[in-house]
């Protein structure tokens, strides 16, 4: 089953320093028949002005990655971390007991993010954050695993949950493939660039829901950039 969900579809706000859409259930656009697609919650398509952010706010229980795709964000936490992701670049937080964070553009132009909530595989826990470069010539014309709750994935940012987080980018008529495990979730966004995922066309920051299908081609219309998720 592949069900794809535009971009033009999808609900959002528009805060001004904020451009948001929402793939799923988020803040002031609440839909309770889309609160998320198995144990991933969250996938925010965001828009940051420069010189402006998300000032500083907790989180508990919530496994949150953020993957940057124009620009770069800056991280400052209670643990003491500062960090600054730009594109390409992946930073994961374990929120855990409870950590409070702030993220902001301090760039000259906007910053985009697909900012994505994976609901934990146990509660509390201390809290952490990291992040590391996936430089996109590595990961040209395959998936690479940028954060991931599995042990095998030694080279993913680790997550806690059931989950991984994937990345690739294609150029016009390439293809990749991936084998998912029985009974999994998926959902993958083309940050760019237009694919067919087993023949279905999707868009440009268009998401699609992937359920019940043991292999995926997907293949590369133009020259595309794209996040999968693989979750409980």
């Amino acid at each position: 089953m592949i069900d794809v969900r535009t971009f033009e579809s999808l609900g959002g706000a528009d805060h001004g320093w904020l451009k948001a859409k929402h793939h799923f259930s988020f803040g002031s656009h609440y839909d309770p028949n889309n609160m998320g697609h198995g144990a991933l919650r969250v996938w925010n398509d965001d828009e940051i002005a420069p010189n402006t952010g998300f000032p500083a706010h907790p989180h508990a229980n919530m496994e949150i990655i953020t993957y940057v795709r124009e620009g770069a964000i800056t991280h400052q936490d209670s643990l003491g971390n500062k960090g600054r992701t730009e594109a390409g670049d992946v930073q994961v937080m374990s929120a855990g007991s409870g950590i409070r964070h702030s993220e902001y553009n301090l760039e000259p132009g906007k910053t985009k993010i697909f900012q994505i909530w994976i609901v934990p595989t146990t509660q509390g826990g201390a809290p952490t954050w990291g992040a590391k470069p996936f430089p996109k010539a590595d990961r040209s014309g395959k998936f690479v695993t940028i954060a991931s709750g599995f042990k095998a994935d030694n080279d993913a940012l680790p997550i806690r949950a059931d989950a991984r987080v994937l990345a690739t980018t294609l150029k016009a008529g390439e293809s990749a493939e991936y084998e998912p495990a029985k009974a999994r979730n998926l959902y993958l966004v083309p940050a760019v660039g237009s694919v067919e995922v087993n023949g279905v066309f999707a868009n440009a920051r268009d998401g699609v829901a992937i359920s019940d299908e043991t292999k995926l081609t997907i293949t590369a219309l133009e020259d595309t950039e794209l996040v999968l998720v693989d979750a409980a």
